[in-house]
């Protein structure tokens, strides 16, 4: 087998795990977010089991862009895209631990009893779940322009934050005895958003791969 044909190999099963990682996050994502709205413990618990999943998939993705850089020293696109790989496989990491974040927050808010507050993630919830779906899109389509459509949806998201934040605040004042249940509500929403932010810097790395341009803060909407 010659060298080219190796490498181009090398590459096309590098981007099948890093999809494969991407489409088990976006699915811990969306059982994090039934989780908000039912309440399961036993799905909660089992996704704070499974998160050795991700991280082992984190480890054998960044092992094969680094194994791949070594042996072939890509130029180009070729090394943008091991580039992008990279960080996007940090980013898709993280994201799945803010997802066991929230199932943690979740289980703790069920052991507090005196909090009777409620908060509609729902709208949220969505909007962060579209966010994952069209980043993990753009990434496969290697597509910039539906990469840019992910900084809008996080500037809604970050709405979101702000309300439940606000809406938290207000509460407190009513309810000083329930601090700790009502934090831990409010820290649903900021992890919420912390999932927004690293899928905005996944379309980031998207556009970088595509076009070759270093975009940061959601570059010109």
């Amino acid at each position: 087998m010659g060298r080219h044909m190796h490498f181009h190999r090398e590459i096309e099963g590098l981007k099948q795990k890093i999809l494969e990682l991407g489409g088990l996050v976006e699915d811990r994502v969306r059982k994090a977010c039934s989780i908000i709205e039912n309440h399961d413990h036993e799905q909660a618990n089992a996704l704070l089991n499974s998160d050795w999943e991700i991280d082992d998939m984190e480890i054998v993705v960044e092992e094969e862009c680094l194994k791949i850089l070594a042996l072939h020293q890509p130029v180009a696109r070729d090394l943008r895209l091991i580039v992008a790989i990279i960080k996007i496989n940090s980013e898709l990491e993280r994201i799945a631990d803010y997802a066991v974040n929230i199932a943690k927050r979740v289980l703790t808010i069920e052991k507090t009893d005196n909090v009777s507050f409620h908060f509609d993630y729902q709208p949220m919830a969505e909007k962060v779940l579209e966010m994952v779906k069209v980043g993990l899109d753009a990434l496969v389509s290697e597509d910039a322009d539906l990469a840019r459509k992910i900084f809008h949806m996080d500037e809604e998201v970050d709405r979101y934050r702000n309300l439940a934040y606000k809406a938290v605040i207000e509460e407190i004042d009513k309810h000083r005895g329930d601090g700790a249940g009502l934090v831990n509500m409010y820290l649903i929403a900021r992890h919420l958003e912390r999932i927004g932010d690293r899928t905005n810097n996944i379309a980031e790395e998207v556009i970088y791969l595509v076009e070759g341009e270093i975009v940061r803060g959601g570059g010109n909407l």
